[in-house]
């Protein structure tokens, strides 16, 4: 696989740093008053722990404001990817992955997101937080690259900074209805903010979700998926003292899934064996079961009989006291954080009663950070800080063969597991340390050199134990010979192989930066970036085997060169970032061709790639954004790959298991190229009337969505549009929505359907993102 040349990268650098601040020098001279430009507005963020307008930022980062997420229905992470290039975020029946620049984690509760994910500064580490529904915010930040010294704990892909809205001085409130008939989506969003007293100031934010769904089971005659989310936040702001103000969180999420947007894509019969010349229908049809998937086709129909839901419950609190210390300001942030899930899905993913899949979690967290932050102006400025986090994780999933199952008939040999089920428990604490400061010297008025460094001491134990249970007691199974059926299907057990594995282990780590900023102008700034980061290891929640349990940390080393420019008197910018990130160890999870995924560390991983981004405020009623993003990724060391079904072993040979040779290969959801285009027009049509249209379209090169990289995963590229009009008063508004356009639907997961390489047919399930969608808006504030 060819891999970019980063000196053509740094070449192209060099090329458009000079026309681009010779096209601002340009525009300072031009005489005043002469057709003034309209300027643009600045975004302010918190990326660096300050108030910064996000120009002077020296970071590839994109923000987005609580006002454009409500307006075009972004109502969670997922949502997100549509504005922001280089983001990829997919939920499936198991878990939530999030990616920046192709790298993120895979399939497996063990593991903490490689983008770490910040509330208010509190950490959302867990995959299952991804899925929390968004509530009045303010902004979300997308911070692209190892993000190690002021944000920490394990953002080594990057991480998003999301604010909500806080209680204000004066009396104001929102109501916001969305309505769409495809899905019978009905959104209600409240909020209400002001004082209580002269100074303590309250906001109360609450919405309410439902949806039928656009999937249709034909079996159960019903609509997927069933959404019914509630949320609700009490936000207080205490200006104690002149110096001193407290903030106060209190929220508490429910959002329930009935039904899953996956439907069966492939189903080629098998080549060979006694089944040769069937596919998977057509077999589960020998055993009375004719039309149990209801063909291959995408159209959004499929056909279970097993119990699908997701049920999630998430409650935050965080203490946030902010005051100064004669020149200093001392931040404080304590969070809690707990949350419990079920998990309820059919294994098979057809309407014959073959397998069934449970599984639940439960998670607490407590976070304290404390920060020293120095005024600004002086010729060193500085932040140094302590966190601590302690977390304690317990999991559990059941795979089941209920008594009635087919399986028996189609594999004599596994008749004795009817009526069984594996049943995983799994548990992992963590306790954490880590201190950091990073200062900048302000070495003239143009030039800058911060420095960075943070040390992170964690304490982990992990335990995980597997046992056949007999399904109707609970009990472990007294039947002998069903534990070795399981154990023939890869899931080593308690009864037979000893599956009851334990570890812990405390390991401390260093990671530094250096970031130098040059204002070759007014308007234009250079930044060149050494940033190092790092992820903990841990211990495995979903292997089958006792042999692969423990897996390592990993590390990465980036090197970014950047630009950031103010052009045409302000009413335009140009952003540029070239980067090349290498990762040791990188942490994957890979689906073992059974009934579960094992964690593998890939030796060294190379990404590099260049990122584009800007506005233009055309004229005073329109504006444009854009973005753009080349992604090289490539897996340069990674033998010890769990290969895809057909695939002739030709790697690593790992505790008596042939593995597979991923080396030269890019990584899945990494799309070549991938970029955003935004439209704003506003028309004054009078006494405070205006009609404001937004326009939205994305792109995302060809890609493979399979944990396995197997070849059927691979997706084409795809170009989908949003469209937006309102008419718009201080007080009311009312909207028309339309998201994606084109009706493009592509595939956002594909993987196994399970068991069927025991037949030696080609099947496999897919998640489909949503058809197009009309929503009618309407909201009054006050």
């Amino acid at each position: 696989m060819h891999r970019a040349n980063p000196i053509v990268f740094v070449s192209l650098f060099g090329i458009m740093a000079p026309s681009t601040a010779h096209a601002a020098m340009n525009q300072e001279q031009a005489p005043v008053g002469q057709g003034e430009a309209p300027a643009l507005e600045e975004i302010i963020v918190t990326a660096q722990k300050r108030a910064e307008n996000l120009q002077d930022v020296p970071i590839s980062i994109t923000a987005v404001s609580g006002e454009k997420m409500a307006e075009n229905a972004v109502t969670k992470i997922d949502d997100l990817q549509g504005f922001v290039p280089n983001l990829s975020l997919t939920e499936t029946g198991l878990s939530t992955q999030i990616l920046i620049r192709g790298i993120g984690t895979g399939n497996n509760p063990a593991f903490e997101q490689s983008v770490g994910t910040y509330i208010d500064g509190i950490y959302y580490g867990r995959s299952q937080l991804l899925r929390l529904p968004f509530l009045d915010l303010e902004r979300v930040e997308v911070l692209r690259g190892p993000q190690s010294i002021l944000f920490g704990k394990n953002s080594i892909a990057g991480a998003l900074n999301l604010t909500t809205a806080a209680p204000t001085k004066q009396l104001e409130g929102r109501a916001t209805i969305s309505y769409s008939p495809n899905g019978d989506i009905a959104e209600f969003t409240g909020v209400i903010s002001g004082p209580l007293s002269d100074r303590l100031y309250g906001r109360i934010a609450v919405r309410q979700n439902e949806e039928s769904g656009w999937f249709f089971n034909t079996f159960k005659n019903q609509k997927e998926v069933g959404r019914n989310e509630t949320a609700a936040r009490v936000s207080l702001r205490w200006d104690a003292t002149d110096d001193l103000r407290v903030d106060f969180k209190a929220e508490w999420a429910e959002f329930d899934n009935v039904g899953r947007q996956v439907e069966i894509v492939r189903d080629v019969a098998a080549t060979a064996g006694p089944l040769a010349g069937l596919n998977f229908e057509q077999i589960l049809g020998l055993v009375g079961y004719p039309d149990a998937i209801g063909g291959a086709d995408r159209d959004n129909i499929r056909r279970t009989e097993g119990f699908e839901a997701s049920n999630n419950e998430v409650q935050n609190y965080t203490l946030r006291l902010e005051g100064g210390i004669g020149e200093l300001t001392l931040t404080a942030i304590s969070g809690l954080i707990s949350y419990e899930f079920e998990e309820f899905y059919d294994g098979d993913w057809s309407a014959a009663p073959l397998g069934l899949g449970s599984s639940s979690e439960k998670y607490d967290q407590f976070s304290q950070e404390i920060r020293l932050l120095s005024p600004t102006g002086n010729r060193f400025e500085w932040i140094a800080g302590a966190f601590y986090q302690t977390s304690k994780l317990d999991f559990s999933d059941r795979t089941a063969f209920p008594a009635n199952s087919v399986v028996g008939a189609l594999i004599p040999p596994a008749g004795p597991i009817l009526g069984t089920e594996t049943a995983r428990e799994y548990s992992a604490k963590s306790n954490l340390f880590a201190g950091f400061a990073q200062v900048t010297w302000n070495v003239s008025d143009r030039m800058r050199v911060a420095l960075g460094g943070r040390y992170t001491w964690e304490e982990k134990k992990g335990f995980r134990e597997i046992n056949v249970l007999d399904t109707a007691t609970g009990a472990i199974t007294t039947n002998p010979i069903a534990p070795i059926v399981w154990s023939g299907l890869g899931v080593s057990n308690e009864q037979f192989g000893g599956h009851s594995v334990s570890g812990k282990f405390d390991k401390g780590a260093f990671s530094p930066s250096v970031n130098v900023m040059w204002d070759v102008t007014e308007n234009v700034m250079l930044y060149a970036t050494y940033s190092s980061g790092y992820k903990s290891g841990g211990f495995d929640a979903r292997a089958n085997s006792p042999n692969f349990f423990k897996f390592s940390e990993e590390r990465a080393d980036t090197v970014e060169l950047g630009l950031k420019s103010s052009l045409f008197g302000g009413s335009a910018e140009l952003n540029f970032a070239v980067y090349h990130t290498k990762y040791d160890d990188l942490q994957t999870s890979q689906y073992d061709g059974g009934f579960g995924f094992t964690v593998a560390n890939a030796k060294e991983t190379i990404v590099q790639g260049v990122e584009v981004d800007g506005r233009w405020a055309i004229a005073d009623s329109l504006i444009m954004n854009f973005a753009m993003a080349y992604l090289d990724h490539e897996h340069t060391d990674f033998t010890n790959g769990n290969c895809y079904t057909g695939q002739i072993p030709d790697g690593d040979v790992v505790n008596g298991v042939a593995l597979c040779d991923y080396t030269g290969k890019r990584g899945w959801y990494t799309p070549e190229l991938s970029g955003t285009l935004g439209l704003v027009h506003s028309a004054n049509l009078g006494s405070d009337l205006v009609l404001q249209s937004n326009f939205d379209l994305s792109y995302q090169g060809k890609q493979n969505v399979h944990v396995n990289l197997d070849p059927n995963g691979e997706i084409g590229s795809v170009t989908r549009m949003n469209f937006r009009t309102a008419l718009k008063t201080p007080t009311w508004e009312l909207a028309l929505l339309v998201q994606n356009i084109t009706d493009k639907q592509p595939l956002t997961l594909v993987s196994d359907v399970p068991l069927t390489s025991s037949f030696g047919t080609s099947t496999y399930n897919a998640f489909v993102s949503r058809p197009r969608t009309f929503y009618l808006q309407a909201s009054y504030r006050f």
